[in-house]
């Protein structure tokens, strides 16, 4: 049986396999793929992430695929610990460009396994859409697509929302159709000076212990309910802070917010390299 090498690696909690496919052998199979990420019966991850060759004007091409064997646009969290693995293998160097169907997303080594990723410009956003997620259970949320569609919820006891079944409601809900939304409950930090997060992750259904995608978003909504200003310190449900930095830019004619110059500074960690048959 063929033998499928991948480094295991972890970025806030958010953890990933990640494997060079620069000679197009890896098999991108749905199913191979959902076993791999699967923590009972194969490696364990949030995702999968592979290094391929550049289509255009960046370094290596990122494709990112969930658990349940969807590829989806892009990964903030998986972008850096990307970036960190690139630079081993070869691929970039510690200031690089990586291509995403996302668009351009741009990427710095720091010291001591902090890496500085430049999201693509995020969507303009939409502000506080009425969500009925149950009879009688009304939300608000805001939705602004930064890399990968969010849905963000201000709430006020973070431990107390059962992020299951109301992330998956929000996930699911029709005002996010056809693609969906992934969902963050966002509660103002005690010191007010940041705010804390967990997020529902569509292609995992189910809360993970970060999302960088979410933490960019949820800072971006949580500037403007709470006037907080650039850098937003973001405390991911793993216990690790990631700071958020990004630019106001004029509201466009229909009045959404937006921004540019959006980046998530945070820790990539490598955990071990291994092999598995690709018949497991």
């Amino acid at each position: 049986m063929a033998a499928i090498r991948f480094t295991k690696m972890n970025g806030a909690g958010n953890d990933f396999l990640m494997a060079d496919n620069r000679d197009g052998a890896f098999p991108r199979d749905p199913a191979l793929i959902t076993r791999l990420c699967s923590r009972r019966t194969g490696v364990g991850s949030d995702g999968l992430i592979l290094v391929e060759p550049a289509q255009g004007e960046g370094d290596f091409r990122m494709r990112f695929y969930n658990p349940d064997g969807s590829e989806a646009e892009m990964c903030g969290n998986g972008a850096r610990c990307l970036a960190r693995f690139a630079n081993r293998i070869g691929a970039a160097p510690k200031v690089m460009k990586m291509e995403t169907i996302a668009g351009i997303v741009e990427a710095k080594l720091g010291d001591d396994g902090i890496v500085d990723v430049r999201l693509s410009d995020p969507s303009p956003m939409r502000r506080k859409i009425s969500l009925e997620l149950a009879e009688g259970n009304v939300r608000v949320a805001d939705w602004v697509d930064t890399g990968v569609p969010h849905a963000v919820l201000l709430v006020d006891d973070l431990e107390a929302v059962d992020v299951q079944a109301q992330g998956r409601a929000v996930r699911f809900h029709e005002a996010f159709t056809p693609a969906g939304a992934n969902a963050d409950f966002v509660q103002l930090a005690p010191d007010g000076g940041g705010i804390l997060i967990r997020t529902y992750e569509r292609g995992v259904e189910a809360e993970t212990l970060a999302c960088g995608t979410g933490i960019a978003a949820s800072a971006l909504s949580a500037a403007l309910a709470f006037s907080l200003s650039s850098p937003v310190r973001v405390q991911a449900r793993s216990g690790d802070l990631l700071e958020v930095r990004f630019t106001r830019i004029a509201d466009g004619a229909d009045g959404a917010p937006r921004f540019r110059d959006v980046h998530l500074i945070g820790p990539a960690v490598f955990v071990y390299d291994g092999v598995v048959d690709e018949g497991f």
